[in-house]
């Protein structure tokens, strides 16, 4: 019986697995985007899981202050953690959530790099 636990996944289905693969993620990235995620509250809103991948919605706020924006995320298991899938051309593996896409970058928490716009659909 042993064996069996040991061999066993260990259930990272969950907002706190998914929120530090979202920081593990933007933390390797700081170089290129010049975001100090450590000025930051991280709260995973939304989260569905299907097989080893995870979407999520994550909202981003300056701490102390109401500027923020949501974004969403795939991520892939990889053993006992979630890895965020990085962005690919065309805004497949994550993305800017706002209302009807209108935001502009003007509106984008202070530190944080330009979004491209997305195509409306």
């Amino acid at each position: 019986m042993l064996a069996l636990a040991a061999c066993a996944r260990k259930n990272i289905e969950n907002k706190e697995a998914i929120r530090q693969a979202v920081i593990e993620y933007l933390n390797s990235r700081q170089a290129q985007t010049g975001l100090d995620i450590s000025n930051m509250d991280v709260n995973v809103t939304a989260m569905t899981f299907e097989r080893d991948t995870a979407r999520a919605t994550v909202d981003f706020r300056v701490k102390n202050s109401d500027a923020g924006m949501q974004m969403n995320y795939t991520l892939d298991r990889k053993g006992d953690k979630w890895v965020v899938q990085p962005r690919q051309e065309g805004g497949q593996g994550h993305g800017v959530v706002t209302p009807g896409n209108e935001t502009p970058a003007s509106e984008l928490p202070p530190g944080h790099p330009a979004v491209p716009a997305s195509p409306k659909q």
